[in-house]
């Protein structure tokens, strides 16, 4: 092992892992607004609407986020619409992270009791409100293992961004490879990148899961 190679590469590890949090941070947004959206829809069996957020599950989550990149990036030019790297990655990670949130949210949603959202209107609570106070905190902490889970699983399907030519980290590590050879060097700076993202955000995860179950949530 080369030491002194992985010190003189850190730094274009340090650029490449800040450019995958930032398009990781902006994909997990959106797949969280839009998985919501979508589940909320489910839920209140919106006419024609629940239909096409169905077809959007399905699609979503039995095709790779690979071949949805190469549809943004490939494709779209083909129709005429040309888009960054960046904003290609941005719109694959929340098109497939969406589906996944929304299903996440739908069982939260589905755990609060009827009786409930009757009582809220019998109590003079709009449908607004009785959404706002009465469904989603009870959702979002029965929600909390599978959406901690879903964040994790999107920010390693970053890996995959680099066929958008973006500099992530495994453009990195396949560019330094195919440049000097060094393989285990490369592949060691990407795992230990990986590990220096992940395991704060794993950690912290069962750390709010933990207190949600000590503080009575999610029975």
């Amino acid at each position: 092992m080369d030491f002194e190679f992985i010190r003189q590469n850190v730094p274009m590890y340090q650029t490449a892992a800040l450019l995958t949090l930032r398009i990781a941070l902006w994909g997990v947004l959106f797949s969280f607004l839009l998985g919501l959206f979508c589940s909320l829809i489910q839920y209140y069996k919106v006419p024609v609407l629940r239909r096409v957020v169905g077809v959007y599950i399905e699609l979503s989550r039995n095709t790779p986020l690979l071949v949805q990149l190469f549809f943004l990036y490939f494709g779209l030019p083909k129709l005429g619409v040309v888009i960054s790297s960046e904003s290609c990655a941005v719109i694959g990670l929340a098109f497939l992270g969406g589906s996944y949130m929304a299903e996440a949210f739908r069982s939260g949603l589905e755990s609060v009791e009827k009786g409930q959202l009757e009582a809220g209107l019998s109590i003079g609570l709009g449908h607004s409100q009785i959404i706002r106070y009465v469904v989603l905190p009870q959702a979002l902490s029965v929600s909390v293992p599978a959406l901690c889970a879903n964040v994790i699983f999107l920010i390693k399907e970053t890996s995959v961004f680099s066929v958008v030519a973006l500099a992530d980290l495994m453009y990195v590590a396949k560019d330094l490879i195919g440049l000097y050879y060094k393989t285990d060097e490369a592949l060691f700076l990407l795992v230990t990148s990986y590990l220096v993202i992940l395991l704060p955000i794993s950690i912290a995860s069962s750390l709010l899961e933990r207190r949600l179950r000590y503080a009575g949530f999610g029975n």
